[in-house]
């Protein structure tokens, strides 16, 4: 008997009948044999209108009393589809996070997992029962407050589960049918990968691909578990992220596996910084220190006649307000002349193994971004990836043409998002 974990995210159980499908296709892998615990999100838009509710009480919730809100959408979905299980003739047990064994730090809105001590899980599963877990959340290690895990947490909690169980693998149910070239509501004509590696899957995450969240994808590198991602919406299959691909596998020969992009990001140009030792250091961890997450950086060459210099930088368009405020504290400090801020930019990312071995991909990537008329505003690369900054109006088009250049448009219409959101 196998063990398996599914995680399935908003869109899938959005409704009634989306709980009722789920329920359906869990019943189906318990009677095949398997032991099954499932991770489940909250329905549908739940969590973005719980967060409203709390807007509309106070401008300023506090993170605490925020988390234990927002875990409730999370609660509702566990105990109705533990009822829809049961409808079915299978016991079905339904656990919130702390219940469940996932202990965090006690970061409210973005807590990291430390430990999962899943002692209930696996007394449901040798009870013979199906275990149904609420994503997103755990349970503080010092404060013993419920804690949230932030963007993506479900897909954390499925796979740290996964991982803390032993399971063969961590099947990731969204609307899409597995991990495409590209997002298929941008390219419609993008290719299903039938595997990707975790390194790839990283970059692919961290450039802006929704379909799988960083955490978890670095989650199940470290403990080499196989995540197959698939749709909730039909019976194909769909894309697992291994360590190493299979041997003869066809389109994940190509160079280029996948092109990501992100509109959620902004720029900040620091102008006429002194060129001098220790600047960059001071302005980057005043940053730090606020915990903002900075992407990509470019500092120009400074001016002879002046000795000063631009540094750009991007991040997200949430923090820039933030960042903004940090940086105009120093001003005195480190005597920069201005500050200029831009959240109408888009970033496009070429992820592929195949880079390591191929020269020539940045000039097709450039003169593919030329001939869309797309200007190249920023450049960050790594050893499997090139990331470009341009103009947010510019990014749809800039996706199509480096697709196209790259050869990975399919012959016939693969991608279809089932519910809408890519979840």
């Amino acid at each position: 008997m196998g063990l398996i974990v599914q995680k399935y995210g908003g869109s899938s159980v959005a409704d009634a009948d989306g709980i009722k499908r789920v329920a359906a296709r869990i019943a189906a892998a318990k009677r095949a044999g398997q032991q099954v615990v499932v991770v489940v999100s909250a329905m549908g838009d739940t969590t973005d209108n719980l967060i409203d509710l709390a807007n509309q009480v106070t401008p300023i919730p506090t993170g605490r009393e925020l988390d234990m809100l927002l875990t409730a959408g999370e609660r509702i979905s566990m105990a109705l589809l533990a009822m829809a299980i049961g409808n079915l003739g299978f016991e079905a047990r339904s656990f919130t996070g702390s219940q469940a064994g996932i202990i965090t730090d006690s970061s409210h809105g973005r807590a990291r997992v430390i430990d999962v001590t899943p002692g209930r899980i696996t007394e449901a599963l040798n009870d013979g029962a199906i275990a149904i877990v609420a994503g997103f959340q755990g349970i503080s290690q010092d404060t013993k407050d419920v804690t949230t895990l932030g963007r993506g947490g479900s897909d954390t909690t499925a796979v740290a589960l996964a991982a803390a169980l032993e399971a063969d693998v961590c099947e990731i149910y969204t609307d899409v049918d597995g991990v495409f070239s590209a997002d298929p509501r941008v390219v419609p004509t993008a290719r299903k990968l039938k595997s990707v590696t975790y390194e790839e899957m990283l970059e692919l995450a961290a450039s802006g691909a929704k379909v799988l969240h960083l955490r978890c994808v670095e989650y199940a590198r470290r403990f080499d578990l196989p995540i197959h991602v698939r749709s909730s919406f039909s019976n194909l299959e769909g894309t697992w992220v291994v360590k190493d691909r299979p041997e003869g596998a066809d389109m994940e020969q190509a160079i280029i596996s996948g092109i990501a992009h992100d509109k959620s990001e902004a720029k900040i140009t620091i102008v006429g910084v002194p060129d001098r030792t220790g600047v960059a250091a001071r302005i980057f961890q005043s940053i730090a220190d606020a915990d903002i997450n900075i992407d990509m950086i470019v500092q120009n060459v400074s001016a002879a006649d002046t000795g000063l210099t631009d540094i750009s930088f991007t991040l997200p368009k949430t923090e820039g307000s933030n960042a903004t405020t940090i940086l105009k504290k120093i001003q005195g400090e480190i005597g920069y002349l201005s500050i200029q801020y831009d959240d109408q930019i888009g970033k496009l990312s070429l992820v592929g193994a195949g880079m390591r071995s191929h020269p020539g991909v940045t000039a097709t990537f450039f003169a593919a971004m030329a001939d869309a008329g797309v200007n190249i505003e920023m450049i960050s690369t790594s050893e499997i990836r090139i990331s470009i900054v341009c103009r947010q109006a510019d990014l749809d088009s800039a996706v199509r043409a480096a697709h196209s250049a790259f050869d990975l448009d399919s012959d016939q219409i693969e991608a279809v998002v089932y519910g809408g959101t890519g979840r």
